[in-house]
Order: structure tokens, then C-alpha cells, then sequence
């Protein structure tokens, strides 16, 4: 009998529910908006999704979820800042509610997981998954499996024009709007940024050159420190990697840079996968 996981991917936007296989097959999926600003009713918004989605857990042999903030390896979740609450006991509530065992990961190392295990990178033997959108995120495995290590790589402290800043305050796709910013230059958006540089505008390139550097520089510390088989990228700002893709692999050579090869589902079959391999 092929065993299954109900696999959540809960978002600030979104809450999605899912009956995944063994073949990582997804047969069952509900999403319902997620609520926010109250714990008490997010667990129960939560535990009412997953009981509407799925009426019967007999198939499933645990709950396995990726959330969008810091976790404690009990599924104890310190922060949810995209759901404005804090310490929220995840794991307890709904193992008390359903009486299945329940594992909560943080969402990017949820999507590091399905990109290691069930994507076209699955055969490599380290990977270092990065998510560059309003923050940037990363997670390392190793043969398939999560390594310990910070997922809030996106605060790192970095030198720029003599002062420090968060990386991802430069370099995310909120980021390039303030790093234009710092530069004289106002844009909306990353695309529109993009765009600009596309289009040869004379200051759009210099910020451009600056955002690479200040990229070459991340990635090499993450090199030195992890040394994994590739990097695999995604989020938002990925939507422009044709104007900027070939020009961040030849700012470290001997680094590989690939995109993801999975796209929406990667929340719900990385948490699947996360389930499965605690099981």
C-alpha cells in the first residue's frame, strides 16, 4: 500500500492543503485564505482547512507543513511576521487535533527539499536552494536531506559605499528598489529596474554592476562556508533571469547557478517530502 502525507504550505496570503503519494503525486488539494493577526484563529483556520480538505486522514500518515518563519525542531514556530503573530505551537495543535504525528519546517527549506528530492536537480549531491523575492532565503542539503543551517542567510551584514546593510535589503527584489534608491535613482519595481537596464540606461547599469558584485560576494561566502554542487534559484525576481542570469554565472566562475526546475508545488511537495522522510 502506497503511503501518503497530508502536506501543507502555509503562506501570509494562502493556506494549501494537500494528499500527496509516494510518487509524490498530489490528489487532493484545497486552498483557503490564511488568517492572520490572531493566533488562536489562524490554528483553527488551519485545522478547519486541512478538515475540509481531506475529511478522512486514515490514508495519510502524518501532517507535514512549511511555514514562512522561524522553527523550532518540535514545530514550535517562534515568529510568523508575514502572518503578524508570534510563538505559535503548530505542531501541538493539530497533533492534538488529529492525533497524527505533525512536522513543521520552514517554507524554504520545505521548497530546498522538493528541489533536491523530485526535481531535475535530485541527483546531485548538495544543493544550496536560494529564494531572491521581498527577502532572499536559503537552505542547504545534503543528499537529500536538510543540513542545520540559517535560513535567515538574507540578514547577513554586508559592506556597501563604507556602511553595513542586510543583504537582502540590496539585493532582494525589494532590495534593488532601495539599492537604486541609494544611487539616485527611483524605480517601483525590480522588473521596472530590469527594464531600465535593459533599455541601456546609464545609471540603471551602474546599480546593476553593484547588485552583481555585491550577489558574487554572497555567493562565494556561501561557497567557502558550504561548498555545495550547485546553487538552485527562484522567486520573483527570477521572472528577469534572461537579463541577468548569464551575467551573475560570470561573476563566479567555477560556481553553478541554475534555476529551479519546480515551481508553485514546491511548498506542498517539499513539505511531502519532509513528511515521508519522517515517517
Amino acid at each position: 500500500m502506497i503511503r501518503k502525507v497530508a502536506a501543507l504550505d502555509i503562506g501570509g496570503t494562502n493556506t494549501r492543503v494537500a494528499l500527496v503519494n509516494e510518487k509524490f503525486e498530489i490528489e487532493k488539494v484545497l486552498i483557503r485564505p490564511t488568517v492572520v493577526g490572531n493566533t488562536e484563529l489562524f490554528l483553527k483556520n488551519v485545522g478547519d482547512t486541512v478538515e475540509e480538505a481531506l475529511p478522512s486522514l486514515e490514508e495519510a500518515g502524518c501532517l507535514a507543513m512549511g511555514v514562512p518563519g522561524r522553527v523550532r525542531y518540535d514545530g514550535y514556530i517562534y515568529a510568523l511576521p508575514n502572518v503578524h503573530i508570534e510563538n505559535v505551537p503548530l505542531a501541538e495543535y493539530l497533533q492534538k487535533r488529529f492525533g497524527k504525528p505533525c512536522f513543521v519546517i520552514n517554507d524554504a527549506e520545505a521548497a530546498a527539499l522538493a528541489e533536491a528530492n523530485i526535481g531535475e536537480h535530485r541527483k546531485e549531491p548538495s544543493l544550496y536552494f536560494v529564494t531572491i523575492s521581498t527577502g532572499v532565503g536559503g537552505a542547504l542539503t545534503v543528499g537529500g536531506r536538510l543540513k542545520s543551517t540559517s535560513y535567515e542567510v538574507g540578514h547577513t551584514m554586508m559592506s556597501y559605499r563604507g556602511e553595513c546593510h542586510e543583504f537582502e535589503h540590496m539585493c532582494s527584489g525589494t532590495g534593488i528598489v532601495r539599492l537604486a534608491a541609494m544611487n539616485g535613482l527611483n524605480v517601483q519595481s525590480s522588473r521596472e529596474f530590469f527594464e531600465l537596464k535593459k533599455n541601456g540606461h546609464e545609471l540603471a547599469e551602474r546599480v546593476y554592476r553593484d547588485w552583481l558584485r555585491l550577489f558574487a560576494d554572497w555567493f562565494r561566502m556561501i561557497e567557502e562556508t558550504f561548498s555545495p554542487g550547485l546553487f538552485a534559484l527562484t522567486g520573483g525576481v527570477m521572472k528577469s533571469q534572461d537579463l541577468f542570469l548569464e551575467d551573475m554565472r560570470a561573476a563566479v566562475p567555477g560556481i553553478r547557478i541554475e534555476p529551479c526546475a519546480l515551481g508553485q508545488e514546491a511548498g506542498l511537495l517539499g513539505a511531502a517530502v519532509y513528511g515521508f522522510q519522517n515517517l
